[in-house]
């Protein structure tokens, strides 16, 4: 029988992209308090400092590195200094993402171009990027995606990032079937209604708020705590025959629509 030890991610390498805040911050946290050495990932280095303050304040090992995703230079340039600074890389989660609100017959170019390279474009090319050094270093690997409730349910006003995230979910599973025989394994985590920098603004309207929390059956919005466990399931060896898979962890809101 399997125990908690095979939740241990002492020893493994990842990059967490996104991380000078939310989401993205957040599990880079966690994954450091599971044992891994973390890389992680923002356009500033200056917007990480909190982030590897707070890693090493646990004991942590962390390592800064500058990436703009929306950029496929950058990408490929910065999961490479990740995998030189972690001296090799095991797992990645993409969390890089940006969003905004505005009714679809007002989105231009410029707005779908820089959500869509942010959100899907850029999520592509660090997989790959981590993909051809881990077949490269013959490594299997652990590949994570954030998606989103738009990944498969549609908001109004949000077309460029749902369209974004429906993509990223599309892209988990072909990269999943793709890669499954390299030895890396593809998922996505698809966080429900959680409080973040990037969603403050929909939470300062409180009927908003009462309306959203009626259609999750918790009756509760997320805390970011409770992406950890999914997150470093699909980090671990507990989840070694897992790949294709976006687990919703949104308090019950998709199962009831």
């Amino acid at each position: 029988m399997r125990n908690a030890s095979v939740f241990d991610l002492s020893g493994k390498k990842a990059l967490v992209t996104g991380a000078s805040r939310g989401i993205g911050r957040s599990l880079a946290e966690a994954l450091g308090a599971a044992g891994a050495e973390v890389a992680v990932a923002a356009r500033s280095l200056a917007a990480l400092d909190e982030t590897v303050a707070a890693i090493r304040s646990e004991g942590g090992t962390v390592h800064a590195v500058a990436m703009d995703v929306s950029s496929v230079e950058s990408c490929r340039e910065g999961v490479g200094q990740a995998i030189d600074r972690l001296g090799g890389l095991d797992i990645l989660v993409n969390n890089a993402g940006i969003e905004e609100v505005r009714p679809s017959l007002e989105v231009d170019e410029a707005l779908w171009d820089r959500i869509v390279d942010t959100n899907l474009k850029g999520a592509f090319f660090c997989a790959q990027a981590a993909a051809r050094w881990m077949t490269s270093a013959g490594k299997n690997g652990s590949i994570v995606n954030l998606c989103s409730l738009t990944s498969h349910v549609g908001i109004p006003t949000a077309v460029p990032y749902g369209s974004s995230k429906s993509g990223l979910l599309g892209m988990t599973r072909a990269l999943a079937t793709e890669w499954a025989a390299r030895g890396i394994r593809v998922n996505a985590i698809v966080p429900g209604y959680f409080r973040t920098a990037m969603t403050e603004g929909f939470y300062a309207d409180e009927a908003w708020q009462q309306a959203m929390l009626a259609k999750i059956p918790q009756r509760r919005f997320g805390d970011l705590s409770d992406l950890h466990g999914v997150a470093i399931f699909l980090c671990s060896q507990a989840s070694d025959y897992v790949t294709g898979q976006a687990i919703p962890v949104d308090g019950g809101y998709l199962a009831s629509i």
